[in-house]
């Protein structure tokens, strides 16, 4: 059918050019395209007049594509021109005044934290200028002022170091020269200083040599990445067994079924005998929770033909519930040593094993879900049986079950018992010491917050452990696993041990900060001299500002310019106390804007600078 008696929604010649302009693109890829004689008879128009619209197509493709990154903002009132010609004038003189400010192509370019915090000082004197035009008149991109106006914005990026020439050794005029730049350097980062010094200064310093000399005179620190944790090699072998059947381990691990292209996340419940490693009990359920372990416990005594003296889990809620302790009867149940995941190597070793050795489950069937059970359990009960006859090399090649099956006398039963129990003993009155020291009221507080967080933790195990931290740690680590709660950035398995871990870190951060306050108050009182510079320094910025939001600014200015933590623990104290001497009404004003402040020094690490924040947060109102 030709295309001009199909009354189209736009016109033939459009439509020739189209076809011809998505045969001028087909042709290089290979694509089989009609020829252009009969797009023109098709379309019932002239070959010329085709072309000429191929033509214009072409033409006016590349204005559909865009660069990457934010959209251009649609442009705002433009600033009067006498402000913007101020505000270039400042910014202008700032980077003339600060080397290294501002760096870098047209590409993209990088500031210092001195540039921003003058930019967002302009922005509080020019706030009457919609942000699209101040941003402009700066010659900001739109979103980088807005991440500097958020407090907690990104922070920098590390900078690439340019190839420089091998180092050497410097003359005394030189090294001169290079501490004077840097001390006038508006910055911290070492590849830009680099480019200033060899390009400006013309000093033939590589960045590893400028680096050197910074720090033997004493200029700069280097940050130091901390250590390795030791290896734990050393503490293989020291789990303690008896014999087969004393103790068994149990742990569940996900299990992927795929049916009719589906796939099914399954829990295999396993329980393994700690002596001969057997893998003596183990049930496939829809998730890993008590009727699971209980399960799994149940089928291992039947294939045993008895209980074991214990059971070995790791520290989930659902592991320590009344349902799996009425499953356990006289068997007793043992908590696996938190942190220590070689603890439960028994079992985390036979998962690895299956993995390894079984191929993936994928069965087509009318009934789905059922016959996922099925299969799993038939591959893991047929593994398992298979793996227990296996000779082990560490065992002068004897099997799980030969291993199972060795003779015990009462005697090794009676001791293994005796062991297990007072393992539990001690468990047991260690933990009712804990919660008799225990303040009801916080027990109370974490009660009510378990509820509305919907933590499970049936044996308060973890409440208690809790419990044992200072009320405003306990306060601060509910209030961030809320806030994580609600901003959707909670690890899928979080669970009440991750609160746990939460308000534990922060105690050790409280705990530090207690102990740098009480050395400070003592090297108060004493007037040392490392102090005394500061406390006179202090005392000429109070004359010096009259009005409480430039005398905050200078203090936290100094508090996140110090380089030690003395020293910024004494500002980041006397901009609390600036804050705490205002009205009521006032206060939180000017925390916002010391937070904000705070903030904006991006060459202090994120979690400094947060630290810094609840410093002066916890000292305008404290809970204690």
């Amino acid at each position: 059918m030709d295309v001009a008696h199909s009354e189209p929604a736009v016109a033939p010649t459009a439509a020739a050019g189209v076809l011809l302009a998505a045969r001028t693109l087909g042709q290089p890829l290979g694509l089989s395209m009609p020829p252009a004689r009969a797009i023109a008879r098709a379309s019932g128009v002239s070959r010329s007049r085709a072309y000429e619209q191929r033509d214009a197509i072409l033409s006016w493709l590349p204005s559909l594509s865009r660069p990457p990154g934010r959209p251009r903002a649609a442009p705002g009132s433009p600033p009067a021109p006498e402000m913007a010609h101020a505000l270039r004038g400042e910014a202008l003189r700032f980077v003339m005044d600060h080397p290294g400010s501002v760096y870098g192509g047209p590409e993209r370019r990088r500031y210092s934290q001195g540039y921003r915090r003058f930019v967002l000082e302009l922005r509080e004197r020019y706030d009457e200028l919609e942000l699209p035009a101040f941003a402009e008149a700066l010659e900001l991109p739109l979103g980088t002022l807005q991440d500097w106006l958020r407090p907690g914005g990104p922070t920098t990026q590390p900078d690439a170091s340019a190839d420089a020439p091998a180092p050497h050794d410097a003359t005394v005029a030189q090294v001169e020269m290079l501490l004077d730049a840097w001390q006038r350097w508006d910055g911290r980062a070492l590849g830009p200083f680099g480019q200033h010094v060899r390009h400006h200064l013309h000093l033939p310093f590589g960045d590893s040599m400028i680096a050197k000399l910074l720090y033997d005179h004493g200029a700069r620190t280097p940050r130091r990445r901390s250590g390795r944790s030791p290896d734990e090699e050393a503490l293989r072998g020291a789990f303690e067994t008896f014999f087969a059947g004393a103790q068994w381990v149990g742990d569940g691990t996900a299990l992927e079924v795929v049916v009719d292209g589906e796939a099914h996340e399954l829990n295999l419940e396993l329980m393994v005998d700690a002596h001969s490693g057997a893998f003596v009990g183990l049930d496939v359920t829809d998730a890993e929770d008590s009727p699971a372990v209980a399960a799994a416990f149940e089928d291992g005594t039947a294939a045993t033909g008895e209980p074991p003296l214990a059971l070995l889990l790791d520290n989930k809620p659902c592991n320590h519930s009344p349902e799996v302790d009425a499953a356990l009867g006289e068997t007793m149940r043992i908590r696996a040593t938190e942190r220590r995941p070689q603890n439960k190597g028994h079992v985390e070793g036979a998962f690895g094993l299956f993995a390894q050795g079984m191929p993936p489950i994928e069965v087509d069937t009318a009934d789905p879900r059922r016959l996922a059970r099925q299969l799993a359990l038939l591959v893991a009960a047929s593994y398992g049986r298979a793996i227990n006859h296996r000779p082990r090399r560490d065992r002068d090649g004897q099997s799980r079950l030969a291993l199972y099956g060795e003779p015990v006398t009462d005697a090794q039963r009676q001791h293994a018992a005796e062991q297990l129990r007072a393992r539990l003993r001690k468990q047991e009155q260690a933990r009712a010491t804990r919660a008799a020291r225990l303040d009801p009221a916080v027990r109370e507080l974490l009660d009510r917050a378990f509820t509305e967080l919907g933590l499970d933790d049936p044996e308060r195990h973890v409440r208690d452990a809790i419990a044992t931290y200072p009320l405003d740690a306990i306060t601060d680590g509910v209030a961030t696993f809320r806030g994580k709660c609600d901003a959707g950035t909670l690890p899928a398995d979080a669970d009440a041990r991750y609160l746990f871990g939460i308000v534990r870190n922060i105690a050790h951060v409280h705990e530090a900060d207690a102990i740098t306050d009480a050395l400070l108050d003592e090297r108060l009182a004493a007037r040392d001299r490392l102090l005394q510079p500061l406390r006179e320094q202090r005392a000429r910025l109070a004359r010096e500002h009259d009005e409480p939001p430039p005398h905050l600014h200078a203090l936290v200015d100094h508090a996140m310019r110090a380089e030690r933590s003395l020293a910024r623990r004494f500002w980041l104290r006397a901009a609390a106390d600036v804050v705490r001497e205002q009205s009521h009404e006032c206060r939180q004003g000017l925390a916002r804007d010391a937070a904000r402040r705070i903030h904006s020094f991006f060459r202090v690490p994120t979690h400094e600078r947060a630290a810094a924040e609840r410093i002066v947060l916890r000292r305008i109102w404290p809970l204690d």
